[in-house]
């Protein structure tokens, strides 16, 4: 089953433990092993639009932000023990980063601190929908620089899930960190997670980029892409066909996300669209990470073997759930500020 957050009452935000008990009881036994979720990647600031000052000029709010921390603060926010490895710039950024992504309530002691570069700084502009694109400020940044030997591998020993992006792979040494991390947990028995996330201006060449992705992807259990990345990686503009080439490597669930539309899954059993509410964006930053940590801990703890027996209406329920989060993220401004708590989640989900 793949019904709710399976996890220890002291893993709750008080608010949502007078949920447990409805969770809990969903449980077999089989599910009540470890249920971690660590992500590596890039930890950066997000400068998101804040108005204008009285010349007119614009405004910029610094929030905490990068994909794969985003994902594992939604994650936590909802009840789920998770972990991040990243590298930051030993500096007022990095340190705003650091206590913010521990402040989300998930495990920071993989983090690094560095002089040798900058914390990476994106700054996100906003169109009347409130869809986002970015400039990069990360020639060097920080979260490139993670080497190897520099990652907690007690992190990738203990974890159920496994979680990495594309924004990883643009340079070494963080590409080879992160792959040579995937690997670890994989023989470790963890499920592996990949987001392509692709940002054109990090990578410069779109065929280089689709090389690294497309590279990685056989490590991958679970793959989540926007329509326009499955369309990058795959050729194909439908879901349906894009998802059944992406599992062609190896993925038991693929996950594409529609923006407003909902998102579309893919299994060996079942397949289908799940539609979202609408409702009025505010800031689309995070949306997608948010839907992403939801659904993970909705997964974790299942084996690839127990996902393949997963029904359509299961995975239908997972992905409204997933939906709600995502959703409700784009309410608000900024992306880990912005994300719902499990009651108002469960609470849209359900109306």
């Amino acid at each position: 089953m793949l019904e709710g957050n399976r996890a220890d009452s002291s893993r709750f935000p008080a608010e949502n433990r007078g949920r447990r008990g409805r969770f809990m009881n969903l449980l077999r036994k089989e599910d009540m092993g470890m249920c971690d979720i660590v992500a590596l990647g890039e930890s950066l600031i997000d400068f998101t639009p804040a108005g204008k000052n009285g010349l007119g000029m614009a405004l910029f709010a610094r929030n905490p932000g990068g994909a794969p921390a985003n994902a594992m603060a939604m994650a936590a926010r909802l009840g789920r023990k998770t972990a991040f490895i990243g590298k930051v710039g030993d500096d007022d950024f990095g340190r705003f980063l650091v206590a913010s992504v521990a402040a989300a309530g998930v495990d920071v002691s993989g983090m690094v601190k560095t002089r040798e570069a900058p914390t990476t700084l994106a700054f996100v502009q906003l169109d009347e929908n409130g869809d986002r694109s970015f400039s990069f400020y990360r020639r060097p940044g920080a979260d490139i620089c993670l080497r190897a030997d520099e990652v907690k591998k007690e992190l990738l020993e203990d974890c159920a899930i496994f979680h990495f992006g594309s924004v990883s792979l643009t340079d070494e040494p963080c590409r080879g960190a992160t792959l040579e991390s995937a690997g670890a947990a994989k023989r470790a028995g963890a499920l592996v997670s990949f987001d392509p996330n692709y940002r054109p201006p990090l990578w410069g060449d779109e065929q280089r980029a689709k090389r690294e992705m497309l590279a990685a992807l056989p490590l991958a259990d679970l793959v989540k892409v926007s329509g326009e990345e499955m369309a990058l990686l795959t050729g194909e503009t439908d879901p349906r066909a894009g998802a059944e080439k992406l599992a062609s490597r190896g993925a038991v669930l693929v996950a594409v996300t529609l923006g407003p539309r909902g998102s579309f899954y893919r299994t060996e059993r079942a397949n289908g669209f799940v539609p979202a509410r609408r409702v009025e964006a505010v800031d689309t930053t995070g949306a997608g990470d948010a839907f992403w940590g939801a659904l993970l801990s909705r997964i974790c703890g299942k084996t690839r073997e127990r996902l393949r027996a997963v029904s359509a209406s299961e995975w239908e329920s997972a992905f409204a759930f997933a939906n709600a989060a995502g959703t409700l993220t784009v309410t608000k401004a900024g992306a880990i500020p912005a994300m719902p708590s499990l009651r108002e989640v469960e609470a849209f989900a359900a109306g």
